[in-house]
């Protein structure tokens, strides 16, 4: 009779038994139900967050991006705010009316003289309170406050300061030149189309200084000191320092400043609107005042037109602006 001997382990595995594998409950691997529960718990975790969303969410299409569409369907109706019987569907004739308007070339100039003669002294003065406050001397704190305070004011509070300052009557701007002897007699600032521009550019100018002023100061403390103690090491000037090392190391923070600056001044009416309401004669009348000048006519369909010409010139400055973030982000 031949029995059958079971067959030979090999070598060196003598005594050790063959790991088995425990299947899991169901005859289902663990890693399964592991990613289900982490699946459960991602969608419960992103609906929590939508919930917490939802509100914002919709406040923000609602009181923002319908009234958008909204405005922008108006450009292309004869939308009276005086007759909303009939707002028949225009096309183009808003922006004709807009473009064809014997103001249209004294409002595009205006907002030149109003976007230039505003950046560039606030650009000057801005990058020299910079400097000057970027030294080390008793109450900086003080001064820092004192300059950024305009920031934190309202911009028509700020118009309305101005035009009280520049009152034919009794205005302070007046008083004072008349005391240094540089006038002889009242000027009607706010009253003569010569002299309007001027003052509420002037007003600008004071309001938009403090943000080139802070803008230009975080960039200079980054500029490293050791460089320029080497440089005034090798002999170079406050000048030299300055023009060859300071600006050229801010250049992007400058470009990108002036840049979102001009977005703005282009968009800002409200020193304007406070000071002159777009007078006189039509003088200090910028787009977007002219703007304004129309929606409280009740002629909606050429105001919702000139938001749109407004918007198209934006989106252009816009653009410039993302590509130079970009490219300086790189």
């Amino acid at each position: 009779m031949t029995s059958t001997s079971a067959p030979e382990r090999p070598a060196g595995t003598a005594g050790r038994a063959a790991p088995a594998r425990r299947p899991a409950a169901g005859g289902a691997p663990r890693t399964s139900a592991g990613g289900r529960r982490r699946t459960t718990f991602r969608s419960r975790h992103a609906l929590t967050i939508l919930a917490f969303l939802a509100p914002a969410i919709v406040f923000v299409c609602w009181f923002t991006y319908f009234p958008m569409l909204q405005g922008a369907r108006m450009a292309f109706l004869d939308y009276n705010l005086w007759d909303l019987t009939s707002t028949p569907f225009v096309g183009v004739d808003n922006f004709a009316k807009v473009l064809s308007d014997p103001v249209f070339p004294t409002v595009a100039v205006n907002t030149v003289l109003w976007v230039v003669g505003s950046l560039v002294p606030q650009f000057v003065i801005g990058f020299l309170i910079a400097l000057a406050l970027r030294r080390r001397f008793r109450f900086r704190g003080v001064y820092q406050a004192l300059v950024f305070f305009p920031w934190a004011v309202s911009g028509f509070l700020i118009g309305m300061l101005f035009r009280w300052m520049f009152n034919a009557e009794f205005g302070v701007v007046n008083d004072l030149l008349m005391k240094a002897h540089l006038i002889s007699a009242p000027l009607p600032w706010l009253a003569d189309p010569k002299l309007a521009m001027f003052a509420v550019i002037v007003a600008n100018v004071w309001y938009g200084v403090t943000f080139f002023a802070i803008m230009i100061l975080a960039a200079l403390q980054s500029v490293p000191d050791e460089v320029l103690e080497a440089a005034s090491l090798d002999g170079a000037g406050k000048a030299r320092q300055l023009f060859s090392i300071v600006i050229p190391y801010i250049s992007t923070t400058l470009f990108l400043t002036v840049l979102l600056r001009v977005i703005w001044i282009f968009n800002f009416p409200d020193i304007i609107w406070a000071m002159t309401g777009g007078g006189p004669a039509n003088r200090t009348h910028i787009i977007t005042t002219w703007m304004i000048n129309f929606t409280q006519q009740g002629n909606y369909g050429t105001a919702s037109a000139i938001g749109l010409i407004v918007v198209a010139v934006l989106f252009v400055f816009c653009a410039f602006y993302l590509f130079a973030m970009r490219k300086a982000t790189r």
